[in-house]
């Protein structure tokens, strides 16, 4: 090959941070020459102010600059067109207009919701602390924060006052900790306004979140879900008739009884519900060695008891996570404890039920791959 064959080649190598691929496999290289030794080349952004230009600027300028030969690199950059823009969408979907990835019969993303009775019961903790433990395990996981009302997935997630690229009507979800998030919360003018949506729009945001990000291949999606057993609920298991459940409570007994309704609606829609998790369990004190139960004593068990005599095979109980002030902490701070502080008991067990839930029931053999050749 002659020097431009040979840099050509080294672009191919370079991938577009937030997407993924090729920059050559997305067109973003627009112009491209070189005489005696001196290289100028052009790359079109997807959108003007890209924020990850700068990090696109080094790997290009490295990888340039490794072909032998190359004495001056002259990079700039400019923006794609619609057209193009349109084309990196049609690329990055296989082809195909906008749809559900994970609702495909071909989808090999296992999608679980975190339900709960009602609120406090430290659902969304348990959300980010189970996908960041999986993501340790190395599996490729996205968050879903689908609580509207209450979205508290990017501060647990260190994610506050951050914004995804968009693409159109396409966007990027934020990563953090291995983990791609997704939240309402992203999309507010301003934090603290209040969203103010009915049934039927619910419904459609849901569908939004789901199909207008772009989230790669994931092995699991959790959606945290609001409390209750309301529109998102019932609209998950529409939109994604293979998704799962997993139902949090505490330990208290009259906890236990809101929190089966969760699990209820689950088998009225057809979803399997996993098992059940209790949080804020007994823990014992590290100074005197006390063990104390600030919320009682049995709800696990009594929520996992029930939803196995309504669906008529075993929900389990996946865990119990001990009361932590920790944890509470981690997650005012953005750092879940399963990476601040691994060897505590309440990251153990998570580490414990993040295992559980991440091993199939249900064989592959039969899924189609989605490979072509």
């Amino acid at each position: 090959m002659n020097l431009l064959d040979q840099i050509a080649q080294a672009l191919t190598t370079v991938q577009d941070p937030e997407l993924h691929k090729s920059i050559t496999d997305l067109g973003m290289v627009e112009d491209l020459n070189e005489k005696d030794g001196k290289v100028v080349v052009k790359i079109l952004l997807t959108i003007s102010g890209c924020p990850m230009q700068d990090r696109l600027r080094g790997d290009i300028t490295t990888a340039i600059s490794s072909v032998e030969g190359v004495k001056n690199i002259d990079l700039t950059f400019g923006t794609m067109s619609q057209a193009q823009r349109d084309n990196v969408k049609k690329i990055m979907r296989g082809g195909r207009e906008k749809f559900i990835p994970f609702a495909q019969p071909d989808s090999l993303t296992r999608v679980i919701g975190i339900a709960s009775g009602k609120g406090g019961v430290g659902k969304s903790s348990v959300t980010v602390n189970l996908a960041v433990a999986s993501a340790q395990k190395g599996l490729r996981v996205g968050i879903l924060d689908a609580d509207v009302y209450g979205h508290s997935i990017p501060r647990l997630m260190g994610l506050m006052g951050q914004r995804p690229t968009a693409i159109d009507q396409m966007f990027i979800p934020l990563e953090s900790f291995g983990v791609k998030t997704v939240s309402m919360e992203m999309f507010k003018p301003e934090r603290s306004d209040a969203v103010a949506y009915r049934g039927p729009l619910l419904h459609r945001v849901l569908e939004q979140l789901l199909s207008d990000a772009y989230w790669g291949d994931l092995d699991l999606l959790l959606i945290d879900l609001p409390p209750g057993t309301g529109d998102l609920a019932i609209s998950l298991g529409q939109l994604i008739p293979t998704s799962e459940i997993v139902v949090v409570t505490t330990p208290q007994v009259a906890a236990a009884e809101v929190a089966e309704r969760a699990g209820r609606i689950a088998h009225q829609i057809h979803q399997h519900v996993i098992g059940v998790i209790e949080n804020m369990s007994e823990y014992t004190d590290a100074v005197t060695g006390v063990k104390t139960s600030l919320f009682g004593n049995g709800g696990g068990e009594e929520t996992a008891k029930r939803l196995s005599q309504l669906v008529g095979s075993d929900v389990p109980l996946l865990g119990k996570i001990p009361f932590s002030v920790e944890l509470r902490l981690g997650g005012d701070a953005g750092v879940p404890i399963v990476i601040s502080d691994p060897e505590s008991a309440s990251a153990i067990v998570l580490f414990e039920i993040a295992e559980k839930i991440i091993k199939r029931s249900k064989s592959l053999l039969g899924v189609r791959l989605g490979i072509t050749t």
